[in-house]
């Protein structure tokens, strides 16, 4: 999903959406999407026009975030806890969610290290440290 560039990838969502409004058949991942869309009310409008927002840019210097960006990180999070990798990753969430209870606020827990890693990874011109991040983690629930 995610070796799409950055139109396939805004183009997944949209259809998806439209896919689960319509009530039409969808792949899993179309599925996944539409469940993480529907986590989010305030992306709603944004996802009803394609024309409008396939091409926005989202500037965080001026506090913006990125709707695709964020509902992707969900993804890879379910898609971690799915395959349990990094290994450790299922233990970590487990124990995040006897702190917060609710899934959605663990995932958002562990996105910030998420997006920490990705950040970390493409400033250095590496792979993800996968132990950086347990780390990370970790010290989340420390705290």
């Amino acid at each position: 999903m995610f070796a799409q560039d950055r139109t396939q990838l805004r183009q997944l969502f949209f259809s998806a959406w439209r896919k689960f409004q319509k009530r039409e058949p969808a792949e899993p991942l179309e599925q996944l999407i539409a469940q993480i869309i529907l986590q989010h009310p305030e992306y709603h409008a944004l996802l009803q026009d394609e024309e409008a927002n396939l091409q926005r840019d989202y500037l965080p210097e001026t506090g913006e975030t990125n709707p695709f960006l964020h509902m992707a990180m969900h993804i890879s999070i379910q898609e971690q806890l799915a395959t349990q990798r990094p290994a450790g990753i299922t233990k970590i969430h487990a124990d995040l969610l006897k702190r917060y209870a609710d899934p959605h606020v663990a995932e958002h827990q562990m996105m910030e290290c998420l997006a920490e890693m990705i950040w970390q990874s493409q400033q250095a011109g590496s792979l993800p440290d996968e132990q950086a991040y347990l780390k990370c983690l970790q010290q989340r629930l420390k705290h």
